[in-house]
């Protein structure tokens, strides 16, 4: 187990530091629970993606609502239509950019992976507080929102 100790005194540097803890634990986990489907996190994350978009999407779209580059979705799309997980359409919108279409295979190894996930989340949120765990992610929300705030005032300063 990871102690509190080895945690600094800044609240903020204690909340990055264990950010990047979980980050990785669930990371480690997530490749764990879904290796067998063919998925690895990464993998999942993209297919989840374009999954759970009410309209297919591009790589781009995929990247930039995930916090993702452009190139490590990019590579990940071509891992999963290797794998059948995903097909890429016509954009017809924009030649160059696909659309990332789920395939059937891709759909059902989606939802496996997500009732896995949803069995062990349960588990593992089992005796903490619902509030305190909504607090968290409202927390995590509005700092995201922070820095993507920031994300854009440091680029309107660097135009300049």
């Amino acid at each position: 187990m990871i102690g509190l100790q080895s945690l600094p005194d800044d609240p903020f540097q204690r909340l990055v530091i264990s950010i990047f803890r979980l980050n990785g634990a669930l990371i480690a986990k997530g490749d764990r629970l879904v290796s067998d489907l063919g998925l690895t996190s990464a993998r999942w994350q993209v297919l989840g993606a374009a999954a759970a978009a009410p309209v297919p999407l591009t790589v781009a779209s995929i990247a930039r609502n995930m916090g993702l580059t452009r190139q490590t979705v990019r590579t990940t799309v071509r891992e999963l239509e290797a794998a059948g997980f995903v097909r890429l359409a016509p954009n017809p919108h924009h030649q160059r950019a696909h659309l990332v279409v789920p395939t059937a295979a891709g759909e059902h190894a989606f939802g496996a992976a997500m009732e896995r996930q949803v069995a062990w989340g349960e588990g593992l949120v089992r005796d903490h507080d619902a509030e305190r765990i909504t607090a968290a992610a409202d927390l995590l929300q509005a700092l995201l929102a922070q820095i993507h705030d920031a994300r854009i005032d440091d680029e309107t300063a660097e135009e300049a």
